[in-house]
């Protein structure tokens, strides 16, 4: 009776391991739509893409500089006391008047006073348009090339970041869909042997089956609920998981797809892993370029500054505004640094430092790029190598059940025989499928670990 239940049970999931694909399948391309919404949508890509735009502002506004700066000034000032300015103007012509007088026998020349000026202005302003331009200016020209060095850098860290989304939307859609199956298989399994359990409940009631029969099979029901459930579990979490790599709530349904296998994998078998394009070893040189204009722009401390400027305003007292208060100004500045407490070779150092580590993070990448490369490339093949021999044992099985099949119908070839047969084909069917979703997750890394970065420069 077990051997007869069991024969029945490995049956049943081999038929709908065969349908299952078929009734899930809605289009062979939905696996690449999931792709296309998860970069869209993910949040640390969007989060990235505002990184970008902040690096591109902060380019504009360095090239800005290289504009002449205009800007309105004006100043107001009060003032009451402080030091005064006299000038004796009493003094240098009330002789002169009196002796005019006297000469004319009049008064038409009156006597004066001395005055005093205050120093301090009062009631003063003073209004211009002031005009900046730099002639010559290392900050202007190192700062703007650093910008579009760290533009670029930008790029390649989205690069990166979406190659590995790509490479775990597509590795968590085929555990999506290795927990579909196996709650679809438990489903049916516990149909089947809950079938069983009445059977033979029937058969012990008549009296013509054992009690241990039936304790055999309540234990297999409870076994196969418990897998069922924790195969439930593992679709939750699947999903789950993969609705937060798109950015969608946890429990929005996934649409089941049954994908081929690739068409390039003996070619990318065949190719030596190449990793020199990759964009982490890119962002990497663009680091180390960034490095080496900071270095020139820190040797280059004493290059001069020169600057022109204008201004054109007006000032007076109390507002007046003519002839005599405008004014234009123009003139040259220059800038040599002479001292600054070795703070310059202090920064030269610092910079060649920085420049040896990238150095040193860039060989130490590139060699676990090419090791990490070299092992996705030997599990593909070892993948490839399984399912190949997984196709063998699955044809060898299904000519051996055909040979039995007959053996049994004619007599020659035993029970026992003929359910053996079936279970290696049943079993045979399963390692099928579970190592098609090995070769494609292997598949999956070899394409991250050799990918060739979008932004070559």
């Amino acid at each position: 009776m077990r051997d007869i239940f069991l024969s029945r049970l490995y049956v049943f999931l081999w038929v709908v391991i065969i349908c299952l694909p078929g009734r899930c399948v809605l289009a062979q391309d939905q696996l690449r739509r999931y792709i296309d919404e998860g970069l869209q949508n993910n949040l640390v890509m969007q989060q990235k893409n505002i990184s970008l735009q902040q690096s591109l502002l902060a380019l504009k506004e360095a090239k800005s500089w290289y504009y002449p700066s205009v800007e309105l000034l004006g100043d107001y000032m009060w003032a009451e006391g402080g030091r005064t300015f006299p000038v004796p103007v009493g003094d240098l012509l009330n002789p002169v008047y009196a002796t005019l007088n006297q000469l004319t026998h009049s008064q038409q020349f009156p006597q004066i006073e001395n005055q005093a000026y205050q120093l301090m202005p009062q009631n003063f302003y003073d209004a211009r348009v002031k005009i900046t331009y730099p002639v010559v200016n290392t900050d202007v020209w190192y700062s703007t090339k650093i910008r579009k060095q760290q533009v670029t850098l930008s790029e390649y860290e989205i690069d990166t970041y979406r190659q590995e989304l790509t490479k775990d939307i597509e590795t968590a859609y085929y555990h999506f869909c290795l927990a579909t199956d196996g709650v679809a298989i438990y489903q049916s399994a516990f149909g089947l042997v809950r079938k069983n359990l009445e059977v033979n409940e029937s058969l012990l009631r008549n009296g013509k089956g054992l009690p241990a029969n039936v304790l055999r099979a309540e234990s297999e029901l409870e076994n196969i609920r418990s897998k069922q459930q924790e195969a439930e579990n593992q679709v939750k979490n699947s999903r789950a998981w993969f609705n937060f790599l798109l950015n969608r709530p946890g429990g929005d349904s996934i649409i089941y797809e049954n994908l081929p296998l690739p068409e390039d994998l003996e070619a990318r078998l065949a190719t030596t892993p190449y990793v020199d394009k990759r964009s982490e070893l890119m962002a990497l040189g663009t680091l180390n370029n960034i490095r080496q204009l900071q270095l020139d722009w820190d040797q280059r401390y004493l290059v001069p500054k020169i600057n022109v400027f204008a201004n054109l305003g007006s000032q007076a007292s109390d507002w007046a505004f003519d002839n005599q208060s405008r004014y234009f100004i123009a003139g040259a500045q220059l800038s040599i640094p002479i001292f600054e407490g070795q703070r310059n070779r202090i920064r030269i150092n610092k910079t060649r430092l920085e420049i040896d580590d990238v150095g040193k993070r860039k060989e130490l990448a590139e060699k676990q790029f090419t090791m990490t490369a070299q092992v996705a490339r030997n599990n593909l093949n070892t993948a490839i190598v399984n399912l190949r021999s997984a196709e063998k044992q699955y044809n060898s099985a299904k000519a051996y059940f055909s040979l039995v099949e007959k053996g049994y119908a004619g007599g020659i070839n035993s029970l026992i025989e003929y359910l053996d047969a079936r279970n290696q084909l049943t079993s045979s069917e399963i390692h099928i499928r579970i190592n098609r979703y090995r070769v494609l997750s292997a598949y999956s890394e070899l394409k991250r670990q050799t990918a060739v970065s979008e932004i070559i420069k």
